[in-house]
């Protein structure tokens, strides 16, 4: 992972905190679920499966503005990264540009 980019590191880290959101909804959701199950009367095995249903509609946000949190962030350090090198080679190209008209200057002087 040394030569990776860091906005594909960032993508990565992003999908890896997904999955164990997801992992950790589904668990609850199914906790949920066995309780609704278990429930003896039927309010609160409504109550309960809305619960279930609730958490992983919560669990899905909360994902999906993980995943924008990500993408702004990868793409903000892409767009910075080329708008370093683009400076640098701006700086590059002056600085030679600044050599060739003082090695050009000096022979006429001498």
């Amino acid at each position: 992972m040394a030569d990776a980019d860091l906005d594909v590191v960032i993508r990565q880290l992003a999908r890896q905190q997904q999955k164990s959101l997801m992992a950790a909804a589904k668990k609850r959701r199914d906790r949920y679920g066995s309780l609704a199950a278990k429930a003896k009367d039927k309010p609160a095995r409504d109550r309960y499966r809305q619960i279930a249903k609730d958490t992983m509609e919560h669990a899905t946000t909360a994902v999906r503005r993980l995943q924008i949190s990500a993408d702004n962030a990868a793409d903000s350090s892409a767009r910075s990264m080329r708008q370093a090198v683009a400076a640098a080679d701006t700086a590059a190209a002056a600085t030679k540009e600044a050599v060739k008209k003082t090695a050009k200057k000096k022979p006429a002087e001498g």
